[in-house]
């Protein structure tokens, strides 16, 4: 398998957590995910892409003015790919959420499902 593969599903993913309207995201979340295909994190496990674009919807409203960004390189193996991602604010490069994802790919090179952790989270008040 080639290393762009996983790199090429990785940029999709990030093209759809970056999109700016709800009707960009719906169509990145339809590139990136397979129909089925489903997101689980500690505060979100959905399926299907009107799941999916929900949960990105929620983050953004819970973000603004910030975007998901890559953090190191990704890793994949069969239809495995794992990485780090950070979510950075674009008036001062601050990244108060950092995460590791891990993805699973169709054969068409789309997600099939992801499995994310929060690695750094602000604080609650």
């Amino acid at each position: 398998m080639s290393e762009n593969r996983y790199e090429t599903a990785v940029a999709r993913y990030f093209e759809a957590w970056n999109a700016g309207s709800a009707e960009e995201v719906a169509k990145a979340v339809a590139v990136a995910w397979t129909e089925d295909g489903s997101y689980t994190d500690p505060l979100a496990q959905v399926a299907g892409h009107d799941g999916i674009a929900a949960v990105i919807g929620a983050a953004h409203a819970q973000f603004p003015g910030f975007e998901f960004r890559a953090l190191g390189p990704v890793d994949g193996n069969h239809d495995i790919a794992r990485f780090g991602w950070e979510l950075v604010s674009l008036a001062d490069g601050s990244a108060p959420v950092a995460g590791f994802d891990v993805i699973t790919l169709a054969e068409d090179g789309r997600i099939r499902s992801v499995a994310g952790f929060l690695d750094r989270v602000p604080p609650t008040a």
